[in-house]
């Protein structure tokens, strides 16, 4: 976290209108406080959350389960207050609405140009299931990645045929838009979002405590344009397949590049630019990845895990799970075990 996420508050707007999932407006109110409580308790200097539930006239919104939602404020509110400099927010979360969202996005206008106005002014935004059509409807998603609720995927590759619509992915993220295709993977980005404003350690608490079940990081889940295993480097391609198959090898980086016809010093320029990420980084994490799977769905000692990832001792890979997952194999183990069994 940098100074200024440190000071100044995170303003976080979630948009209601009629027909909102409910559970898409309160769950991720829920988690990021919940990463706010926990930073806070070791730094009482990190960002102040604030949130507001935005509607475009109406300040009583009921939602698809019948509950009566209250906006704190209005689009037409917030133009009054944007003469006085009202700050933009950082984020801007779209829920997702029950059945076709044709009808609803026809009558806020204002609120799909609003949602672009913020996206030029720096804000993030996250679109929900069909939520994401808003931000189709702006124009901002169009020649990027994104996805939408399955049941309406044919009908928003009519209504939007310049999005580069992923409807296998259950995320993309396309530079300050994020995009989800259910709760689930709405839940993911906010693990995600938090590890950004309060730390790896709030993101990993409130995961373990919002999700009963062992979900994959979210840059494994996501579709990033641009993404390091999206890049045109076939040679660097194979190396990191190679990496992918043998983690148990005793090679070390300097003799896998020269199998590979390269030299120590090539082969590490170019995997950087490759992947945007060092090779010993990447080496390392998928190690890690591969040893909590292991962990959650093998009877293999702890020994023999580091074994099967290339950790002749096992004291090495105990010192990675606390410096990356600030806890023990053994503990990752009783914890993954519980969720998955309990």
């Amino acid at each position: 976290m940098d100074d200024l996420q440190k000071t100044k508050p995170l303003l976080v707007n979630l948009i209601i209108y009629p027909h909102v999932l409910a559970t898409g407006v309160t769950l991720p109110v829920e988690m990021l406080l919940a990463g706010e409580a926990f930073a806070r308790r070791y730094d009482k200097s990190v960002a102040r959350l604030e949130t507001q539930f935005l509607s475009e006239e109406a300040q009583q919104i009921k939602s698809r389960a019948g509950i009566t939602m209250l906006a704190d404020i209005t689009l037409a509110e917030l133009a009054v207050d944007n003469e006085n400099n009202s700050k933009t927010p950082d984020i801007i979360i779209v829920p997702s609405l029950w059945r076709n969202p044709r009808p609803i996005i026809n009558k806020h206008p204002k609120l799909v140009a609003w949602l672009k106005h913020c996206w030029q002014q720096g804000s993030t935004l996250i679109g929900v299931g069909t939520g994401v059509c808003f931000l189709a409807e702006s124009g901002l998603l169009d020649n990027h990645s994104a996805t939408t609720h399955w049941h309406y995927v044919e009908q928003f590759k009519r209504d939007y045929p310049k999005v580069d619509l992923k409807p296998d992915f259950f995320i993309t993220q396309s530079e300050r838009i994020y995009c989800a295709a259910s709760l689930n993977a709405l839940a993911d980005i906010i693990v995600h979002i938090i590890a950004q404003y309060y730390g790896k350690a709030a993101a990993q608490n409130v995961e373990r405590n919002f999700s009963h079940e062992i979900r994959k990081p979210y840059e494994e889940q996501r579709y990033l344009e641009g993404a390091v295993d999206r890049h045109a480097d076939e040679l660097i391609a194979q190396i990191q397949f190679w990496l992918r198959t043998n983690l148990s090898t005793d090679l070390s980086l300097e003799e896998l590049a020269s199998q590979f016809g390269l030299s120590q010093r090539s082969f590490t320029r170019r995997f950087k630019a490759a992947t945007g990420v060092r090779a010993t980084q990447y080496w390392q994490q998928l190690r890690i990845e591969t040893a909590k799977e292991l962990l959650a769905s093998s009877n293999l000692t702890i020994q023999e895990i580091a074994d099967q990832v290339g950790y002749q001792d096992q004291g090495h890979l105990a010192r990675l799970f606390k410096l990356h997952l600030n806890q023990s194999p053994k503990d990752y183990r009783a914890m993954v075990r519980k969720k998955l069994f309990s």
